[in-house]
């Protein structure tokens, strides 16, 4: 029998890294900004055969801040305004003052979860994330990383960058590479 060939993805955070973050959260869409350029560079990762997969912790909606509903307007909006271009959302809906829960970033439940369904090897693929806790799981797993910051002192990830654009120019850097090592 024939493997199966295993996917790459990139493994993206949200708030902080496709829409502007805010510390009461991002539920409403007339609060939810898309970054800029954040839609040239989901496009430009898809164009390369990423598969593109937000993982994302809402806490407040176990704290009763907003519903999942409201959770997934703003998804929704976000695939209409790329096109559809996202395979999947997963997100922990838990705060630690409520409810524990392995799924919640650093956790590596959603990550496993996601790499199980789509078939993806994580040594292919890469997280971009804003924080600590987007970048650590993701190195538990082997995956390259990615931290959108303007904080280099304290970070644990591969690489850094300013915005989703330049860290997508980071990933398409870096596959160029490999290619010509194969030859």
């Amino acid at each position: 029998m024939m493997k199966k060939n295993r996917h790459a993805c990139v493994f993206l955070d949200r708030d902080g890294v496709i829409n502007q973050d805010n510390p009461h959260y991002v539920y409403q869409l007339k609060k939810f900004k898309i970054m800029h350029r954040v839609i040239e560079a989901l496009q430009k990762l898809y164009q390369h055969h990423f598969l593109l997969i937000v993982i994302t912790n809402q806490a407040g909606i176990s704290r009763k801040i907003y519903t999942s509903q409201d959770m997934e307007t703003c998804h929704a909006y976000l695939q209409k305004k790329c096109q559809y271009i996202i395979h999947d959302f997963y997100h922990a809906p838990y705060h630690p003052t409520v409810s524990q829960s392995l799924s919640r970033k650093p956790g590596t439940l959603l990550f496993e979860k996601a790499i199980a369904q789509w078939f993806i090897d994580p040594q292919k693929s890469w997280m971009i994330g804003d924080k600590h806790t987007d970048i650590l799981p993701a190195k538990t797993l082997h995956m390259q990383t990615i931290q959108i910051t303007n904080d280099d002192q304290n970070s644990i990830a591969h690489y850094l960058s300013q915005n989703l654009w330049e860290a997508t120019q980071i990933i398409l850097n870096q596959l160029k590479k490999k290619q010509i090592h194969h030859y």
